[in-house]
């Protein structure tokens, strides 16, 4: 059947594979190192432990693969997580759901009428926009700094002028693609507007729990409960695979989410919820973080001293507190979007062009690059950085 043919909604017929689906593509040929995907690194895994909780949830517990209600003891251990990020929350006001990106697209079912208008930053993680799809949404695009964060004189103009988004989507801490984490005053003066102007705040948190630094920031969701919407997973700090993740809301609002999600999966995986509520039981949890964020913390700075050495001059680079990612901007004129096929082409070496991230396709970040660093180990970072150097050198002439 022709795909023009397809009884397809006329938003479905204009979805594309996205740069990330292309990219699995591309990293799973021989010899490639990869800079692009944010994955975890699977050698950090704790498989001894989950193997060990698995064990132990499958022997002591009939009825772990039956149909059943979301564990009241996990929530218990997220409001106690969530503590540590300087959250107070109760059990009631949390709700598990299929990884991060389900809690977004719930979110997003709840709030959103179709046409409305929402607010993102210019530099944005691609699977939101895949989120807001369906609803052809009208998106309000405020400026980002790659240094900074949000611009927050534009978001407060913005609504100044009478726009009245159905929500704001942002990360405070390891921004997907920045890297950077909002500064004390900008988390206080967001929450304010969003209070003022009565404007709700999608907070994606995935990388919440990976920080490098000595001082930690908590969410945007501790200092208000009432216009925060918080999105966590264990996704990035235990394995990706389990697809548990969790947003923190308001408990009216509660029901409502069971009732979306059950229209769209019936059930959560409560198997692997049970097998991390053992883990999280037998305590290795913080030891986990303690390792990941050591290892972590090794390979950005391997991959930030690799940048000194082999980029070109001209280009500069965050250093993230916190999450996976170095945003890099080369002079304005690159475009890492045809040097992509260059850089796997002639050094086997892939990264994510910035044009990925920017709002409904836009050039603006076209000269930029999204690495990641959590991926790959220290030896292997090196490398791949030398590789796409001379990529860029040659590029420049």
């Amino acid at each position: 059947m022709n795909t023009s043919e397809l009884p397809l909604a006329p938003w479905a017929r204009r979805l594309a594979p996205s740069a990330i689906q292309d990219m699995l593509q591309n990293i799973t040929k021989p010899g490639v190192f990869s800079l692009a995907l944010g994955l975890p690194a699977a050698e950090m895994f704790p498989t001894e432990g989950m193997a060990a909780s698995a064990a132990s949830v499958l022997a002591e517990q009939g009825s772990a693969l039956q149909y059943s209600a979301t564990l009241q003891p996990l929530r218990e251990h997220i409001v106690a997580l969530m503590a540590k990020r300087g959250v107070r929350c109760s059990p009631e006001q949390v709700f598990l759901t299929t990884g991060a990106q389900q809690g977004l697209n719930l979110l997003v079912r709840l709030m959103l009428e179709p046409g409305q208008s929402v607010m993102l930053e210019d530099r944005v993680y691609s699977g939101f926009q895949q989120v807001l799809e369906p609803y052809q949404a009208r998106r309000l695009a405020v400026r980002t700094e790659a240094g900074t964060g949000i611009d927050l004189d534009s978001v407060e103009s913005v609504l100044a002028s009478g726009e009245r988004p159905a929500f704001l989507y942002t990360m405070s801490d390891g921004h997907n693609p920045l890297g950077i984490s909002l500064a004390t005053e900008a988390r206080e003066r967001l929450v304010k507007l969003a209070r003022d102007y009565r404007m709700p705040i999608i907070e994606d948190d995935a990388y919440g729990f990976l920080n490098y630094e000595d001082r930690v920031l908590p969410p945007l969701r501790a200092l208000d409960e009432q216009w925060v919407y918080y999105v966590g997973s264990f996704s990035k700090i235990l394995a990706p695979a389990l697809r548990v993740g969790w947003v923190v809301v308001p408990e009216p609002m509660v029901f409502r989410l069971a009732t979306v999600k059950e229209s769209s999966d019936i059930d959560t995986a409560t198997f692997t919820q049970r097998i991390i509520l053992s883990f999280l039981d037998s305590g290795r949890l913080e030891g986990h973080l303690t390792r990941l964020r050591h290892e972590y913390r090794l390979r950005r700075d391997t991959l930030l001293k690799a940048l000194e050495q082999h980029l070109p001059r001209g280009a500069k680079w965050s250093k993230p507190s916190s999450g996976m990612f170095v945003w890099v901007e080369l002079p304005e004129g690159a475009d890492t979007t045809a040097l992509l096929s260059r850089a796997l082409e002639t050094e086997r070496v892939a990264y994510l062009p910035g044009q990925a991230f920017t709002v409904a396709g836009g050039r603006s970040a076209a000269h930029c690059m999204r690495l990641n660093f959590s991926n790959c180990e220290p030896a292997r970072i090196e490398e791949a950085v030398a590789r796409l150097g001379r990529v860029l050198v040659a590029a420049q002439g």
